[in-house]
């Protein structure tokens, strides 16, 4: 090729001052034209080819090669390699721009391949992410890491080929520069340890349901970075934690529920003290016609008939035992819960009286519902109380509430008509 150059320049003698440049331009553009060329060969033909191919595969992981442009960006490196090996050939006569020609083309190289070994970890984190594995063990914080470094690298080969170095002393030198490093790198460093940790210990996982109030943050963990967890609140927001707070704060994970046979209901109803008595016979045979208990009155019935009649105990109420409007709700209830078709029968189920306080006597349900979601859990949980908040009344019970305006109101009244 030169020589049909040097034979066409030999025809204009006033070009002869410039052979050199000349020669060394026609070359370069016919190597950027050729690189041009391996370029559309290599993305039109080549990668199309294989897009199609793909395309026709069962597989659905081999899309996310596609989809992540890992094949295109591979293209891009076949014209860097035309151009690395025939541009010292077109420049020999200009041996320093022949180095920076191959200088600039290495660095394309490596931004290139950057690029592509960035899109193939994309990749591996989609295909990763098809798996459920992944929402127990998240490597999203190991990946950015992993595409740090990528970076860190590519940009140290970069430096070493501008001043002209081995990356090797770079390396070097920069292991005296350890505490800036560290300062400089603090918080990826922390968030690395952290998601280290959590994953190790299986304290978090992606989908999970968490409470961390320090954050003001309740809901689904949408991603567990290298700084940072993202939370999606309940009302769509979305709080940024940083990762080394999961391990450094305190926080509740709902993941123990979810995964197991029921959700708990723990709340209790304030019955009025002034509303406890014992119960008389109209009482009793009242009681007798509610079915849930109908058992339960007869057989505590016959006990205390026996043991009142064997310490001779019956002449007055308060003398022996005696059944109670309150300790048989607290049957209802147990009884109602029991043949309660959404209360898991399997798990804890009980109903107790706390500690009597100012606001009246607690009696507490601590069951656990057969249905998780929590829609549906808060419409169980209403239900129930909905029913015995009714209920009460049939026991003879008033259940206790601060005076409201309504009552002053007619407390009110009552003493303007008394007068």
């Amino acid at each position: 090729m030169n020589q049909l150059i040097v034979q066409w320049i030999e025809a204009y003698p006033t070009l002869l001052e410039y052979q050199n440049l000349i020669i060394a331009s026609i070359n370069t553009l016919l190597i950027f034209m050729l690189a041009a060329i391996v370029y559309v060969v290599a993305k039109r033909i080549v990668v199309g080819l294989l897009n199609k191919v793909i395309s026709k595969t069962d597989s659905k992981l081999d899309d996310v090669l596609v989809k992540r442009r890992v094949f295109e960006r591979l293209s891009l490196l076949a014209p860097s390699i035309i151009a690395y090996k025939l541009m010292p050939f077109a420049l020999t006569a200009y041996p320093t721009l022949a180095n920076i020609a191959e200088s600039a083309v290495l660095i394309y190289s490596i931004l290139i391949a950057t690029l592509a070994i960035d899109a193939v970890i994309a990749a591996f984190t989609d295909i990763y992410h098809t798996f459920s594995v992944s929402k127990r063990i998240p490597v999203q914080s190991f990946v950015q890491v992993a595409r740090l470094l990528l970076y860190f690298l590519a940009i140290i080969l970069i430096i070493s080929l501008l001043i002209g170095e081995s990356p090797l002393k770079l390396f070097a030198g920069l292991g005296a520069m350890t505490a800036v490093l560290m300062l400089v790198f603090k918080d990826p460093i922390l968030g690395f340890v952290a998601g280290l940790q959590l994953s190790y210990n299986k304290m978090v996982n992606l989908g999970d349901w968490v409470d961390i109030p320090q954050h003001k943050a309740s809901g689904d963990i949408l991603e567990i970075g290298l700084t940072t967890v993202k939370v999606q609140n309940f009302d769509n927001t979305i709080t940024t934690v940083p990762t080394q707070a999961l391990i450094n704060e305190s926080f509740k994970n709902w993941r123990g529920m979810q995964e197991s046979a029921g959700r708990r209901i723990k709340r209790a109803l304030y019955i009025d003290i002034t509303s406890i008595s014992f119960c008389d016979e109209e009482r009793m045979s009242r009681y007798a016609k509610i079915d849930f208990i109908k058992e339960y009155l007869n057989k505590k019935q016959r006990e205390l008939d026996e043991h009142n009649a064997t310490f001779n105990l019956n002449e007055s109420l308060v003398n022996g035992r005696r059944i109670t409007n309150i300790g048989t709700f607290r049957a209802y209830i147990l009884a109602y819960l029991k043949n309660h078709p959404m209360i898991n029968q399997k798990l804890t189920l009980l109903v107790r009286q706390l500690a009597t306080a100012d606001s009246g006597v607690p009696i507490e349900i601590y069951a656990f519902s057969a249905d998780k979601n929590w829609a549906n859990y808060e419409a169980i949980q209403a239900d129930i109380f909905d029913h015995l908040f009714a209920a009460a009344g049939e026991f003879d019970l008033r259940l206790f509430q601060r005076p409201s305006g309504a009552d002053v109101s007619a407390m009110t009244d009552n003493l303007l008509r008394q007068r």
